[in-house]
């Protein structure tokens, strides 16, 4: 018995020990969250200044070439808490007093960079901006039906800087009315921002600094493989496209008129790893299709289908089944997925608000875990709708961008350009006809 006593006495700890949840949401719920304006920092600002810049750089590659671009959320995250912990490591070890990086700050560098390379993707940069100049007017040709110089607009700082603040901030003025009632009522998820509040939250920490500091390590060594080599590629490029790297024929030459050779691109191999097997797989199977099968079909036909003599670009020619064929099935999906989401909403908020009106209201007393639960999800919610922009200001903002693109849009659309818009859609279709 002696022998049994001792044995219990020495144990002092219990044999399975519980999750350590407890003091994790005791801090989060006892952690300030600072004011807005403490939040935006002089040295978030610069980080995400030179973060955009080498991310829009980024944008306009894939956007000018593949066409894809994916999702920079996380890269931004890791590379904004990186700088920034950098920045006050240097500024602590020569004396000077540094604010502490919070993950709020760290949330606005984040957001402030994907607000730049999203604005140089949609922002038509890669699409309407440049196809409105006197080059691209010059390469139609003033002959082409519906190609008037008038119509020319050549990129300027000046208007180009106003058409960004009216393309961006709409989006955010309708979002607000919006964003209480996907993120609090209907709990979406958005995987997206989910994944990067959450690897914002894992970096703060003591591990997850760790962790980020081991990942830009890979970063800049894959950053470093990836800079020597175009410097390689460099070295053995020719005039235009014509050899090198670049266009290099993997499957013969035959193969290579059809535009099937590889071009040892880091960019693209880096979007094919950061993309889903989903758009891998797609796209892949649609270069095949056309490129492979399709386009030498419709080519095999031209002075049948289209006049032999027309140029590359030339709507009239292969190049306008390049286009609508391509046209046509982005859209046909994309009503297919319009329609879903729009009757999957319907019916679940028909489904709640049934579930609403026949269950009686019954008040629990929480519990253990469960009250525990709900006290971080209403501090969430209080941390979510605090600092907001209010609805007023918000809805004052849509119509005022409404009536300066309806103002922008008189001296426009008179009738003379009507009737001339018209007039031109029914020569193409007579044309298209006979």
């Amino acid at each position: 018995m002696g022998t049994e006593t001792a044995s219990m006495d020495q144990i002092t700890e219990p044999l399975i020990q519980e999750p350590q949840t407890t003091n994790s949401k005791s801090e989060f719920l006892s952690e300030p969250v600072p004011e807005w304006k403490e939040q935006i920092t002089v040295r978030g600002l610069v980080v995400s200044a030179v973060l955009g810049c080498l991310f829009c750089i980024i944008t306009h590659k894939l956007n000018l070439t593949v066409g894809i671009i994916p999702s920079l959320n996380v890269a931004a995250g890791l590379l904004g808490f990186f700088f920034v912990k950098t920045w006050t490591g240097l500024l602590t070890k020569i004396g000077v007093l540094t604010k502490p990086f919070t993950r709020q700050e760290n949330t606005v560098i984040q957001t402030c960079v994907v607000a730049c390379y999203g604005l140089a993707f949609s922002g038509g940069f890669g699409s309407s901006l440049i196809a409105m100049d006197q080059k691209t007017y010059e390469l139609i040709g003033p002959d082409y039906p519906g190609n008037r110089a008038e119509d020319v607009k050549n990129p300027g700082l000046g208007w180009m800087i106003g058409f960004m603040f009216v393309v961006s901030f709409l989006g955010l003025f309708s979002l607000v009315p919006l964003r209480k009632v996907m993120v609090l009522d209907y709990k979406l998820t958005y995987p997206s921002g989910t994944a990067t509040a959450m690897l914002i939250n894992s970096f703060h920490t003591k591990t997850g600094a760790e962790l980020a500091g081991n990942q830009v390590r890979q970063l800049g060594k894959y950053l470093s493989m990836s800079f020597f080599w175009s410097c390689f590629k460099w070295f053995f490029s020719g005039i235009g496209d014509s050899c090198g790297f670049d266009n290099f024929p993997s499957f013969g030459l035959t193969l290579f008129k059809n535009t099937f050779y590889f071009d040892f691109s880091p960019t693209y191999v880096g979007c094919g790893l950061i993309c889903p097997h989903i758009v891998n797989c797609s796209v892949f199977l649609g270069a095949i299709i056309s490129w492979g099968f399709l386009w030498p079909f419709v080519t095999k036909h031209a002075g049948d289908w289209y006049p032999a003599d027309l140029a590359n670009n030339d709507f009239k020619g292969l190049y306008g089944y390049k286009v609508f064929i391509s046209i046509a099935i982005i859209l046909g999906d994309g009503i297919y997925n319009l329609v879903k989401i729009i009757v999957i909403t319907i019916r679940e908020m028909l489904r709640t608000r049934s579930i609403q009106n026949s269950l009686p209201v019954v008040t629990e007393v929480p519990e253990g875990d469960s009250s525990e639960l709900q006290l971080e999800e209403k501090k969430r919610a209080e941390i979510f709708l605090k600092d907001g922009i209010p609805t007023w200001f918000a809805a004052s903002g849509y119509v005022g961008l409404a009536a300066i693109s309806i103002g922008s849009q008189i001296g426009v659309l008179h009738p003379h350009t009507v009737r001339s818009v018209f007039s031109s859609l029914r020569q193409q279709l007579a044309q298209t006809e006979g």
